[in-house]
């Protein structure tokens, strides 16, 4: 239940409607319960005089105010429906029927429909507040976590996380008040025929509880199945094109159905144990009811201590009891499925945040003077043992252009990727103009950036609204501006609707070449002073390369670059070169005191790319 308990929070801001949803399932039950009592003055009507209980009728007396004011109502009711003769009688109890049946459907309504803006409302915040603090999470939380098993979460996760809100805060209060005035009608009819019936509810708690136990297990292994399937159809469709390419068709449809196969074993599983509660439960509550109507039977017509009306409706009202017990026991079980999506959901709010800020961190607006990297090393989970980056330092002066240069796998994109803090060094420190980066706000360290990858992040949205990223209403001439210098405005006024065209998911209808431009412009629009380059000319061929060469050119005038190069052509003018391997800075220097060492590593890459 400490999942729920932490759903109050989120029911709080809606506390009006959940009220009314309160009061209108309570004035639900009170006018259920009623139209079954309403039986005994029906039948009275037809079969009776009047409503003088059985001589021998012995239900249990209340004593005092409470007898007064029982006896009270009694003798006001009996006077409403019976002050005349019996066709009288018969249109008043027809007339207070009707009444009371659309006044329970009215308030059956109404309570329906403000728990769903509660509902819905909390549904809305818990998803909102989760994919909020999935942006504040680092780096290192995607790098563990598949893409497809955090869309499982927002989706399927949250939709079974709402049946167990509505079940929590809507079954748990109607049905047990319908269960108990049910039980108060019995009651006042015959306390031992009631207490009789009430053997049931120990039998039916147990059901309930060992399903529960068993429906836990199953759920949260449901719900890891979920996030696998929605993996694979994730990595299928972004990477379509090399799945045709091996005609792997047969090959990701088996892996599919594998996944699907071992989902549908495991709803199986958990259908027949949900399913196995109810039966249970009618079953013994059909039981006892042969024996209940037994003994009643007797007690009507040997006994004569009850009247026939009053032990129709003492059925009536056992047996109106056992769907609010049914499904209280099917509620029970599927909380015990929500609770476990909740907790998955849990754990992205409750994340840990590596990269967190000091409690009074400082603004930077500007990049005045020097950037220093000062014995940095670094290594993932915080692992001394596993280092990536060995004791790194250099200095980078505000307008210099340095660039990494290595193996693959040396570490050249993740020592960039300190700067901006998506990680944070083991240990040393990397300070601008002498402040520690971590003593300044994240959101203006990483506003002094902008960042050009090999792999060109793009959105599903129009050209437009992709180079003016996050802007809206930013003018289209500033946008045509920043398009013109990345070598990209000839080519979107080619496409079919120009600025406005749908590039379509990860910008999937346009060349690498194409999308590497648009990631420059949308660089440029924003005007950084500092700009990271991470092998963004790598996977281009010649003709697009020297487009995209001359628009990062452009970008890098008067700015302060990080560039991390495949190709050694990009770099030969950088102000500092720094060559890293295994994590450890081997050389450092410009382009020609490093091809003067004969030895060096740089020597050897530069030899290798340019033999020809």
């Amino acid at each position: 239940m400490k999942t729920y308990y932490r759903l109050l929070a989120y029911v709080k801001p809606y506390w009006k409607h959940l009220s009314i949803s309160m009061v209108c399932t309570i004035l639900y039950a009170l006018m259920n319960s009623l139209s079954i009592y309403l039986f005994i003055p029906l039948l009275d009507s037809l079969f009776q005089q009047g409503t003088k209980p059985a001589p021998n009728a012995s239900p249990v007396k209340p004593s005092g105010q409470i007898q007064e004011m029982v006896n009270g109502v009694s003798a006001w009711f009996n006077h409403l429906i019976f002050s005349g003769d019996k066709i009288d009688s018969l249109i008043k109890i027809c007339f207070i029927v009707i009444a009371v049946f659309t006044l329970k459907n009215v308030f059956g309504f109404l309570q329906s429909y403000f728990f769903a803006t509660v509902e819905q409302g909390v549904v809305k915040d818990l998803r909102n507040q989760a994919y909020r603090r999935m942006h504040e999470l680092p780096m290192s939380y995607f790098k563990n976590e598949r893409v497809g098993n955090l869309t499982s979460r927002f989706t399927n996760d949250v939709n079974v996380l709402l049946t167990g809100v509505s079940l929590a805060f809507f079954n748990f209060i109607r049905e047990p008040l319908s269960i108990l005035l049910f039980l108060a009608i019995a009651l006042s009819i015959s306390w031992q025929l009631t207490l009789f019936a009430a053997l049931i509810l120990p039998f039916s708690m147990l059901i309930i509880g060992w399903i529960g136990i068993k429906l836990r297990s199953v759920s949260a292994r449901i719900q890891e199945k979920m996030g696998d399937i929605t993996s694979v159809i994730q990595e299928t469709t972004s990477n379509v094109k090399i799945v045709k390419a091996f005609a792997m068709e047969d090959y990701e449809n088996k892996k599919f159905k594998k996944e699907t196969n071992a989902l549908r074993k495991l709803i199986m599983r958990i259908s027949l144990v949900r399913n196995t509660a109810a039966p249970l439960t009618e079953f013994l509550s059909i039981s006892i009811g042969a024996v209940i109507i037994y003994f009643g039977g007797r007690l009507v017509l040997i006994e004569h201590s009850l009247k026939p009306s009053e032990f129709l409706v003492f059925i009536f009202a056992i047996f109106q009891m056992m769907p609010p017990i049914k499904e209280l026991s099917s509620s029970h079980n599927r909380i015990q499925e929500s609770s476990v999506a909740g907790e998955r959901i849990f754990e992205i709010i409750d994340a840990k945040q590596e990269i967190a800020e000091v409690e009074n961190p400082k603004s930077i607006e500007a990049l005045k003077n020097t950037i220093a990297y000062d014995h940095v090393s670094f290594a993932y989970n915080d692992n001394p043992s596993e280092l990536i980056l060995h004791d790194v330092s250099f200095n980078v002066n505000k307008g210099e252009i340095i660039a990494f240069v290595g193996p693959s796998g040396s570490g050249k994109s993740t020592l960039v990727d300190l700067l901006p803090r998506f990680f944070d060094p083991v240990s040393g420190t990397i300070s601008i103009d002498d402040i520690n980066i971590k003593e300044l706000s994240i959101k203006s360290l990483r506003a002094l950036f902008a960042i050009v990858t090999q792999e060109t992040i793009l959105f599903n949205e129009s050209v437009r609204h992709n180079i003016a990223y996050g802007m809206h209403d930013y003018p289209l001439e500033k946008v045509i501006e920043a398009a013109k210098t990345a070598n990209a405005h000839d080519f979107i006024m080619e496409m079919p609707e120009g600025y406005d065209t749908i590039i379509g998911e990860r910008g999937v209808r346009l060349s690498g070449g194409q999308r590497q431009r648009l990631s420059i412009a949308r660089a440029l629009l924003k005007n950084p002073q500092i700009m990271i380059f991470d092998e963004a000319t790598s996977a281009l061929d010649n003709e697009s390369e020297i487009l995209v060469q001359e628009a990062i050119e452009r970008l890098m005038k008067n700015r302060t670059t990080f560039v991390i190069a495949h190709r050694l052509s990009t770099i030969r003018n950088a102000s500092k070169i720094v060559v890293i391997e295994k994590g450890v800075v081997v050389q450092m220097g410009t382009h020609d005191e490093l091809i003067k060492d004969e030895s060096g590593l740089y020597k050897k890459f530069y030899e290798m790319q340019f033999r020809a």
